[in-house]
């Protein structure tokens, strides 16, 4: 009987006061709030029982500290590839903020003035997907949203701009893993904040 095939958990820091408001926030160091934290404590319940062969965290405390409150501070690691998108001239705007200025605006289409490029952050996600597919077991990541959205079509073996489709709440767990073998990526959970949800 053959092992099973390893799956990638990543979890979206809990919510901060800027996610809250639907600000961009890239580099911005925020805490989490009291709904970020209880939220925290509740995925920690959700991933009891499973054995990860590696876990990753970005380094900015909203997503060290969600990782923290789950129960993995003690095994995690730091990965600079992990940070969220800088959003540049954009940081701390909402997308509404933006459209003022830019009708029409996408992120993913459109960018930002003096942040990160889209071929940029797709660039960081391919590095974490090569370093995950070298793993034999199970690995869990904590990052930040637009990161773990191009993360994602980026380990489907998608243009980093289908990210775009792949909305993802705060402290929600999402599941990539394979269908039939190595060669075949695939979704296995998205964006999933109830505690009744499980990768079976």
């Amino acid at each position: 009987m053959s092992a099973p095939l390893p799956i990638l958990y990543i979890v979206r820091h809990g919510e901060t006061a800027w996610s809250a408001a639907k600000r961009h926030t890239g580099r911005t160091d925020l805490p989490l709030t009291e709904t970020g934290e209880r939220d925290a404590r509740e995925l920690g319940a959700r991933l009891q029982g499973l054995a990860f062969a590696r876990v990753w965290t970005s380094p900015l405390q909203r997503a060290a500290r969600t990782c923290a409150l789950a129960g993995f501070a003690g095994v995690a690691q730091v990965d600079p590839d992990l940070v969220e998108w800088n959003y540049g001239d954009y940081e701390g705007l909402t997308s509404a903020d933006i459209q003022l200025r830019r009708p029409g605006w996408s992120l993913f289409r459109d960018g930002v003035p003096n942040g990160e490029t889209l071929a940029d952050v797709g660039a960081r996600a391919d590095r974490v997907v090569q370093r995950v597919r070298f793993e034999a077991g199970d690995v869990l990541l904590f990052s930040s949203g637009h990161l773990l959205r191009v993360l994602a079509a980026r380990w489907l073996g998608l243009d980093a701009s289908t990210g775009r489709y792949l909305v993802l709440g705060t402290t929600a767990l999402c599941a990539l893993g394979y269908d039939h073998d190595r060669g075949e990526p695939a979704i296995r959970l998205w964006n999933a904040s109830s505690s009744a949800a499980r990768v079976s």
